[in-house]
C-alpha cells in the first residue's frame, strides 16, 4: 500500500520542477522463503503421515471388496508386517468364500508420535476406525453373511509407520479391543 501511494502521489504533480526527482531503487533481489522452524515441519509430516494413513485405508477397502492386493496400491502405503497381514487377512476372506464391501471410516486419526532422529524415522498414529458401513457378502450368491451382534463396528487403532527409502509406509496396525 505504502508503494502505491508513492507512485501515485509522484505521478500526481503536474507541474515541472528543476529539481531531480527522487526516485525509489528497485529491490531487485528475491524475498527471502521462510525458514522452515521445527514445529512446521513437525506439523507438515503430521499432515503427511495422515494422508497416508487415510489412503492406506481407501486401499483397504478397494482391496476387501475385489478380494486381493493385486490391482490396489497397498504397497504404496503398507510395508513389512503389516503388507503381510493384510495380504493375509484379504486372501483368508476370499478363501471362505466373503468379500467385505462398503465404506470404512477413518475417524479423528491423530499423530501421537514423531521420531524423526531415529536411524529410521518413525511415528504412531490412533483413530477410531468405523466399519459399521462395511458388509461381509458371500461371493457367490452376494448375500449378507450374519456377524455376531455383539462385535465391535468402531474401535481404536494404532498404527506405526516408519520413513522407508521409498517413503513412509506402515508397518503395523493394531486394531484395540476398545470402543471408541
Amino acid at each position: 500500500m505504502a508503494c502505491a501511494l508513492t507512485a501515485v502521489s509522484a505521478c500526481g504533480d503536474s507541474e515541472t520542477s528543476d529539481k531531480p526527482s527522487a526516485t525509489p531503487t528497485a529491490n531487485t533481489s528475491a524475498p527471502e522463503a521462510p525458514t522452515p522452524t521445527p514445529s512446521s515441519t513437525a506439523d507438515q509430516t503430521k499432515t503427511q503421515l495422515i494422508q497416508l494413513y487415510e489412503d492406506y485405508w481407501a486401499e483397504m477397502e478397494k482391496a476387501y471388496a475385489k478380494g486381493s492386493v493385486k490391482g490396489t496400491e497397498l504397497s504404496k502405503y503398507a510395508a513389512g508386517l503389516a503388507l503381510v497381514a493384510a495380504e493375509k487377512d484379504v486372501a483368508n476372506q476370499y478363501k471362505a468364500g466373503n468379500l467385505i464391501i462398503g465404506d470404512v471410516t477413518v475417524g479423528n486419526p491423530t499423530v501421537t508420535k514423531v521420531d524423526l532422529d531415529r536411524k529410521v524415522p518413525s511415528a504412531n498414529i490412533s483413530s477410531c476406525l468405523d466399519v459399521s458401513r462395511w458388509s461381509v457378502i458371500d461371493r457367490e450368491t452376494k448375500a449378507k453373511v450374519d456377524l455376531p451382534k455383539e462385535r465391535l463396528l468402531k474401535y481404536v487403532i494404532t498404527t506405526v509407520i516408519e520413513r522407508w527409502p521409498e517413503g513412509w509406509r506402515i508397518i503395523k496396525d493394531e486394531p484395540q479391543d476398545k470402543a471408541c
